[in-house]
């Protein structure tokens, strides 16, 4: 099993839901992060004070899927999210041992259904 965390644009997020959705992903974990990269800051006005923003909002969508699911979601995200401008944001996909479901105890796949 694979762990796929994906930062996104925040604008990204409702068209990136739809087409997971599509392809059969079901099981989500959203939360609204904040970030920066080669973004680096911008500079504001505030009052007349000069101020540095370093962090830019985004969402981050994370999922556990099978090994065998892997290349079409990134695919998906990819296709989806990309907009060729600097703080599209990134794929990050790690190995998963195992996983229980609470409720059932089931474990591995059936535990993801």
């Amino acid at each position: 099993m694979k762990k796929v965390e994906a930062i996104i644009r925040p604008e990204a997020f409702q068209t990136l839901r739809q087409n997971l959705d599509e392809i059969g992903v079901k099981g989500l974990t959203v939360s609204e992060v904040a970030g920066c990269g080669q973004q680096k800051g911008q500079e504001g006005i505030f009052r007349g004070s000069r101020f540095e923003v370093k962090l830019y909002p985004k969402v981050k969508v994370e999922m556990v899927v099978e090994n065998h699911e892997l290349g079409s979601i990134i695919d998906v995200i990819m296709d989806t999210c990309a907009t060729n401008e600097v703080g599209d944001g990134k794929v990050f996909v790690s190995t998963i041992d195992e996983v229980f479901r609470i409720r059932t105890g089931e474990t591995g796949k059936e535990a993801l259904i």
